[in-house]
């Protein structure tokens, strides 16, 4: 459907017309000696016509191009019919802690060992593109905690901007209140039976303007559930001078402030030692049954105004640079349009000629 977001601009339509009535007619410099008669009679009516062409030309020009100016500048739209938006999920928030920590290598991907960055962006990513229907969001939080992505359907750039987060780039320290307290902020004003976090953190809260418990307060007022994951190995082994060590990679991860936050919302905690852990906690999150919410609807909008725009530049610059030569073959080829309908030939009269022997007979 074509639409205009401005139609009062069409009031400027008369303003040309309006300008040359009222406005005081410009006066022009009289030549100091006058053309001769005979000169401006030395023009035939073909010449006469054809500069009258030209000038009518020329205006059409004008016209056309200032309704092409007025319509651009009205905002003529192109709205699609309407897209219906998924009626059923949930408004999923995943907050991920990319602390200094999370470059520890305790975690094995495809039998490699890897950064249990780098494999939380593997599962999560195949996470996020499973849940069809839902509105995703994503926090990352470090030293501090901000919005990477608000709740979208866009699944692929959620995933996206998960991959090419890099470790630490929020901080070296861990600000769990923070990124509860950033949740609770984006959820607060959707529909109270959708709102669910799932956090992931393989340390204790250590900075931040709130604790966790005191941002899962907030969050049960608010009706949020909170699934909490705590992620690393409980076991890895270190290469020493003389002997190999064993120590415990997770010492720092606290695991009762994140159990204690799961009960408290109505979620619950999930421990991930390894990849398959957490593949398998994700497969059980998958598992939520969505709820239904009201339908919504988009339709498309496309802009048109370039399109009349496009038109009044090239008109304006074929009047500016090519004057003469555009108006001058508009103007001839009108008059072999014209002409070739009402053209006919013209006889030739020729007086008679007399007898040659009647005008001998004169002449003696």
């Amino acid at each position: 459907m074509l639409t205009v977001i401005w139609p009062w601009v069409f009031i400027a339509l008369p303003l040309p017309y309006l300008a040359a009535k009222l406005l005081p007619a410009v006066t022009r410099q009289e030549s100091a000696l006058r053309v001769p008669f005979y000169a401006e009679a030395s023009h035939d009516a073909s010449q006469r016509i054809s500069a009258q062409k030209r000038s009518a030309i020329r205006r059409l020009l004008m016209v056309i191009a200032w309704l092409a100016l007025v319509t651009a500048a009205s905002r003529p739209q192109w709205i699609d019919d309407p897209i219906a938006l998924p009626a059923s999920g949930r408004d999923l928030m995943l907050a991920v802690d990319i602390s200094g920590s999370m470059a520890q290598e305790d975690m094995q991907l495809n039998n490699r060992p890897t950064t249990r960055l780098h494999a939380v962006k593997q599962v999560v990513g195949d996470f996020v593109l499973r849940r069809q229907g839902d509105r995703l969001g994503l926090i990352l939080f470090g030293t501090q905690a901000y919005l990477q992505t608000p709740l979208t359907f866009d699944r692929n750039t959620v995933r996206t901007l998960l991959n090419e987060t890099p470790i630490a780039i929020a901080g070296k320290q861990t600000a769990i209140g923070d990124a509860i307290g950033l949740t609770v902020k984006r959820l607060r004003h959707r529909p109270e039976t959708s709102r669910v976090l799932v956090l992931l953190t393989d340390g204790a809260s250590n900075a931040g303007e709130m604790t966790p418990i005191q941002a899962a307060q907030l969050a049960v007022q608010e009706k949020i559930k909170i699934y909490t994951i705590g992620v690393g190995a409980d076991e890895m082994v270190v290469s020493g001078f003389l002997f190999d060590r064993r120590i415990n990679p997770s010492q720092d991860l606290d695991e009762d402030i994140l159990k204690q936050i799961a009960a408290m919302t109505g979620g619950r905690y999930y421990r991930a030692r390894n990849t398959e852990d957490l593949q398998q906690i994700y497969a059980d999150l998958d598992k939520l049954e969505p709820i239904e919410q009201e339908h919504e609807t988009y339709r498309p909008i496309k802009s048109l105004f370039y399109w009349p725009l496009s038109l009044a530049l090239v008109i304006s610059l074929l009047i500016a640079v090519f004057n003469y030569l555009v108006v001058d073959w508009l103007a001839s080829l009108a008059m072999k349009i014209s002409g070739s309908a009402s053209r006919r030939p013209i006889p030739i009269s020729t007086p008679p000629t007399a007898p040659l022997a009647k005008r001998r007979g004169g002449n003696a």
